[in-house]
């Protein structure tokens, strides 16, 4: 396996982790319901899950059936 050969300075390696940097999410509103959420991502509004302004998956409708 490789090893180093000189050990890399303190300044060496900030250097090197200066482009390793946390971005802000990109934040979009959806046209149908104006919630905002992240971009390319689908999100649950009022029981309805949306994605590009369609609703994908609805669970408002769905009836659970009790066992007496």
């Amino acid at each position: 396996m490789a090893h180093p050969k000189r050990k890399i300075s303190k300044t060496r390696r900030d250097k090197r982790r200066t482009h390793y940097k946390a971005k802000a999410p990109q934040i979009a509103t959806d046209p149908t319901t104006g919630e905002a959420h992240v971009y390319h991502r689908a999100h649950w509004s009022e029981g309805k899950l949306f994605y590009r302004g369609e609703v994908v998956i609805d669970k408002s409708e769905e009836e659970i059936e009790v066992e007496d």
